[in-house]
């Protein structure tokens, strides 16, 4: 079993510019009312309290957001090296960018583990890299001008945004035949979690930690098969979380 870490440190948190018109509601998208048994029950509360914590109606419901951080790749759970700030701009729910800048002489995914977003344009700097998403397409903006991106990092980039927590919390959870699990409670990068798992009707499944506290994500964990060579990866997720979304 191989396994793929990643983890994020948002210093800027998002904010909703635009409301998104199509984006469900907690109130109005619900599944109809049926009999759940209590794993089911415990989860959802838990799925909506934490969606209360990242903002609610606002987090449900933007449109765009701008972030800024560090990311790190990590081995055997340990970060290596500094990381690299970033800049990333997002429109929910496929048009993604990421800006950084890198030093030199280390390629762009020996700093970024997991493409994440960015635009149009040349950069500046020999040093600046910038990858974009849009659609199922993807990009590399650098001194050199745009490139289209290798095609096993863009599928890369599609498996983690269809995992997401913006495609999981405002997407995954309405969908018709969802499967909503409390497993418990668990360390969470490195806090206590009560772990809920929400798989859906095309048998993806996603493990999200909650801190028990505030509610908050702090972990995401998923596994998928390679298709060439038929091992099994687990991805995680870490993520510090300083304040909810916020509508303006």
């Amino acid at each position: 079993m191989r396994f793929a870490f990643a983890i994020l440190l948002s210093l800027a948190t998002a904010s909703a510019q635009t409301p998104a018109p199509a984006s469900p509601s907690a109130a109005t998208n619900k599944p109809a009312a049926k009999s759940e048994d209590q794993s089911t029950v415990k989860a959802r509360a838990l799925l909506d309290k934490a969606i209360e914590a990242l903002g609610g109606s606002a987090y449900l419901n933007y449109s765009t957001r701008s972030e800024e951080g560090r990311s790190y790749s990590l081995y055997h759970s340990q970060s290596r090296g500094p990381g690299t700030i970033y800049r990333r701009f997002y429109r929910y729910a496929d048009k993604d960018r990421v800006e950084f800048a890198l030093e030199k002489g280390i390629g762009v995914y020996d700093l970024i583990p997991f493409p994440i977003p960015v635009p149009e344009g040349k950069s500046n700097k020999k040093t600046d890299v910038a990858l974009i998403h849009n659609g199922d397409k993807g990009y590399e903006v650098s001194f050199k001008g745009t490139e289209q991106e290798d095609a096993k990092d863009t599928t890369d980039y599609l498996r983690r945004r269809a995992r997401s927590m913006e495609w999981v919390l405002r997407k995954w959870i309405y969908e018709p035949g969802v499967a909503l699990f409390y497993d418990g409670t668990a360390l969470g990068n490195a806090n206590l979690a009560d772990r809920v798992t929400i798989t859906n009707s095309r048998n993806e499944s996603v493990t999200l930690f909650l801190d028990t506290s505030t509610h908050l994500p702090t972990k995401k964990s998923f596994a998928w098969r390679d298709a060439t060579d038929k091992y099994q990866n687990v991805e995680e997720e870490a993520t510090i979380t300083t304040s909810p979304s916020r509508a303006s």
